[in-house]
């Protein structure tokens, strides 16, 4: 490669008519790198000729790139390449597709793993990397990636998806929040109520501390409105009896607002997230896909697998969905050294966040905790493993359940398992006995 092979010249400055001379019909292949701020492109011939990257401001020179383009294009075909990295890019897949400019998508791993072979260099810069997508472009590794807009039922549903995991993760952060503070100022109360609890919160905004709560001879009254049928009346009086004879930290006016404060918050983020799921139940009202998934991991759960990696009809089979999730093995052995299968975690980590639950509610199922029990067995240590092993088995099953509207049954997925691995000290005492049998 030439000393300055990726010194960039800015799209305003590219002479076209000069770049072009001699080179009428062949094709091209253009390779874009995306930054926030620069785009990076360079030009593939079809002959395996290469020019200097071109720089482009994003998104204000866009519309000067796309009149390049439109120039390059004439009297050959043109072929834009990106890698699937970020949204900095979509703005320039759309225009592309507004001019009706081919688009192909490259991937991250494949482009990086190709740094070296394409120059001998494990180096990578922003006009190499263009240069790299061009040539895989060109060498027939990219898939077609054209800009559609999702249509308005997606949109909303990825709205209201957003919606509910923003709001169950600032759940999180104020009950962790308050969980310190209880430990301090109100130990009791959490032992008789979780702070999931939506009765707990409301006990903690209005009152603040066990101290209000019991002096307030309504209270009982008021806990079994808010608890409902789903709060029983020891409960209650647990919770008043804990509170007249708290021994925690006794709190000042401050510590008594920071209290009520967040559980006001946890209880706001509560109620939307909440909200935010009642409004996906109602979309995916009729929709055969997610109401399949939905009967085995629930429907916003469902609605999260479609918006985190997309609709299951597009994958042609079970191993490709459970691919797309991050969930297929890999292995990095040689020689000697034999190196554990992991899972890839390719793929977006919400969908294994959410799967990951699902599955810790499914292990509780009559039809999977023999097998899960079973398998956990053999490594007590590492009982991990053994759930990532039933989110693999799940995944399969909700595609078969989503695509080939299958009924989920269980039993297919989670045979019993016949025979105990042995230890590695049971292996040496078995290889011994069978060595001293085959002596005599």
């Amino acid at each position: 490669m030439s000393k300055r092979a990726y010194r960039a010249t800015r799209v305003n400055d590219v002479n076209w008519d000069q770049l072009a001379q001699g080179k009428d019909g062949l094709d091209i292949a253009l390779g874009v790198d995306v930054g926030k701020y620069s785009l990076w492109a360079v030009c593939r011939w079809a002959d395996g000729r290469f020019e200097r990257p071109w720089r482009v401001q994003n998104p204000g020179e866009i519309p000067t790139l796309l009149t390049l383009l439109k120039r390059v294009s004439a009297g050959r075909k043109l072929v834009v390449a990106m890698e699937s990295s970020g949204t900095y890019g979509d703005a320039l897949r759309q225009a592309l597709a507004d001019n009706q400019i081919e688009v192909q998508r490259v991937g991250g791993k494949a482009a990086h793993d190709y740094a070296e072979v394409f120059d001998g260099v494990p180096s990578q810069h922003d006009g190499k990397d263009a240069a790299v997508v061009a040539e895989l472009a060109a060498l027939g590794k990219a898939m077609p990636w054209e800009y559609q807009p999702a249509d308005p039922w997606e949109q909303e549903l990825a709205y209201w998806v957003e919606w509910m995991v923003a709001h169950r993760q600032m759940l999180t952060i104020w009950q962790g929040r308050l969980e310190g503070l209880l430990a301090r100022h109100w130990p009791e109360a959490t032992q008789v109520l979780k702070l999931s609890s939506g009765t707990l919160l409301r006990v903690l905004k209005r009152y603040g501390t066990p101290q209000a709560l019991a002096a307030d001879g309504e209270a009982a009254k008021l806990l079994a409105r808010w608890g409902g049928a789903f709060l029983a009346p020891e409960k209650i009086e647990q919770l008043l009896a804990g509170a007249g004879a708290s021994v925690g930290v006794r709190l000042g006016e401050w510590q008594q607002r920071q209290i009520q404060n967040y559980a006001q918050q946890a209880l706001a983020a509560r109620q939307e997230a909440n909200r935010a799921q009642r409004r996906l139940r109602s979309l995916a009202a009729g929709h055969a896909v997610l109401q399949a998934q939905g009967k085995v991991v629930g429907v916003p759960t469902a609605c999260v697998l479609w918006v985190s990696t997309g609709d299951p009809r597009k994958y042609h089979a079970a191993g490709a969905y459970r691919k797309a999730m991050g969930l297929n093995l890999v292995e990095r052995s040689s020689g000697t050294y034999q190196g554990r299968l992991r899972i890839s975690k390719r793929g977006s980590p919400r969908t294994r966040q959410w799967l990951y639950f699902a599955v810790l509610r499914l292990v509780q199922k009559c039809g999977v905790r023999p097998w899960y029990e079973a398998k956990k067995a053999h490594d007590e240590a590492d009982a991990r493993r053994v759930v990532v092993a039933v989110m693999r088995k799940l995944a399969v099953a909700l595609y078969y359940v989503g695509v080939h509207n299958e009924e989920f049954q269980p039993g297919r997925l989670f045979g019993r398992i016949r025979r105990r691995r042995d230890s590695p000290g049971e292996q040496k005492s078995r290889t011994k006995r069978r060595s001293r049998a085959e002596q005599i």
